[in-house]
């Protein structure tokens, strides 16, 4: 009876898949990050290859996330005026396109680092698009009620996708080489196409007025100026990215220099990353339109920070593996809040700039990604890893100290 209610179409976790568009929609997603998934392990592994450089590492993972910051505030403008639906489905076909040129390049025998980090920027723009979008598609689809709950299930989509591609990946770089990762890679975002050529409606809580998309954009910085809790929410967020998930940029290195492991073993790592992050989703989606959100938000941040300071004393892969897959159990939910809280601060008609100044405040990663890989190349993964928890842990207790305001948001 307990699984059964748990397992149902009416559990609470559930509660967004009675929308059919919304079930179609998560499949994509699924199938997006597990794509997603492969070229993360992919591209810093191959860079890590190509140059033996911490460094140059966390130069491909910066040149990936930039596009995230120039395009913040073009794909919020341009998603508050579009057809969601369909130009998610333009942008996928464009990431297919982009993952067989690296297929090609590779198999033809090219391997210059440049010309990798080149496709990453691309990569990076495709994927600013589609997570502003998505955001904004998702919350159209399920309505302002079940907000957390959808994003939490998409999120949580990400999560599962990025495991069996991270897998998929570390397999398939081992048996088959780098070229034929790309390949799989841009057919799995064929598929996700396939997928959301099933959602048919614009969604019940689509904007039905539209404004220009340079209407949009200037209204952009207006938005700004007026809406402190979305401009405090963009600052939280921009922190977290550079002193939180810019641990995934030196993971190939502790996984190799102090771990031991190869690409194999790489992939499981970043699986196990991306499971504890589908726990912490979950925890959210059992939570539903739940009162407190600022509280949870500053918790869960604080853990973020404390899970990276652990690492520094994690040298046996099972206490990493643990503390891995605590920090992005935090990582994700807090993110989720971010998201959840930027659309639910504005008017519908806002909503895809809101999830804008999301992709905005995470696309300061490439600072973070530069800071982390100088600081591991000079003293090591660990002492990185060290710094940025111990800035994160602090900018959290005094923001949730000091901003009673976002506190107490619900």
């Amino acid at each position: 009876m307990a699984i059964r209610s748990f397992l149902g179409p009416h559990a609470s976790w559930a509660a967004s898949f009675q929308y059919r568009d919304f079930r179609f929609l998560w499949g994509a997603t699924l199938l997006h990050s597990l794509a997603m998934g492969m070229e993360q392990v992919a591209l810093g592994w191959l860079v890590l290859q190509l140059t033996d450089s911490p460094f140059m590492v966390g130069v491909s993972a910066a040149a990936r996330m930039a596009p995230f910051f120039f395009l913040g505030i073009l794909s919020g403008a341009i998603t508050d005026r579009v057809d969601r639906r369909i130009f998610l489905r333009i942008v996928t076909v464009g990431g297919s396109v982009i993952a067989f040129l690296m297929a090609a390049m590779l198999l033809s025998g090219i391997e210059e680092v440049w010309y990798v980090i080149g496709l990453a920027v691309a990569t990076g723009c495709m994927w600013a698009f589609v997570m502003t979008i998505r955001n904004s598609y998702t919350f159209d689809i399920v309505g302002p009620t079940n907000a957390l709950n959808g994003l939490s299930l998409n999120a949580m989509g990400q999560r599962i996708g990025g495991v069996i591609g991270s897998l998929a990946a570390g397999v398939i770089i081992s048996l088959a080489g780098m070229g034929a990762q790309y390949v799989a890679i841009g057919a799995v975002n064929i598929a996700a196409v396939i997928f959301l050529l099933g959602a048919r409606d614009v969604g019940q809580a689509a904007p039905r007025e539209r404004e220009s998309v340079l209407t949009n954009f200037v209204g952009y910085f207006q938005l700004l100026r007026e809406n402190r809790i979305l401009m405090t929410l963009m600052l939280l967020t921009g922190a977290t990215e550079i002193f939180g998930f810019t641990h995934q940029s030196v993971l190939p290195v502790y996984a190799r220099d102090v771990l031991g492991v190869s690409a194999l073993g790489f992939g499981i790592i970043t699986a196990v990353r991306q499971g504890g992050g589908a726990v912490g989703l979950l925890i959210l989606a059992f939570m539903g339109n739940t009162r407190g959100k600022g509280r949870i938000m500053f918790a869960t941040a604080t853990g973020f920070g404390l899970g990276q300071v652990a690492f520094f004393w994690s040298k046996s892969l099972v206490a990493f593996i643990l503390v891995l897959g605590f920090i992005n159990a935090c990582g994700s939910m807090v993110d989720t809040l971010y998201k959840t809280l930027m659309q639910l601060s504005v008017t519908n008609e806002q909503r895809g700039r809101a999830t804008g100044s999301w992709v905005l405040s995470i696309g300061v990663a490439p600072i973070g990604h530069l800071g982390v890989g100088a600081i591991a190349g000079s003293l090591g993964a660990p002492a990185a890893l060290l710094f940025n928890g111990s800035v994160l842990t602090v900018v959290s207790i005094a923001a949730a100290l000091g901003l009673p305001r976002m506190r107490r948001l619900q």
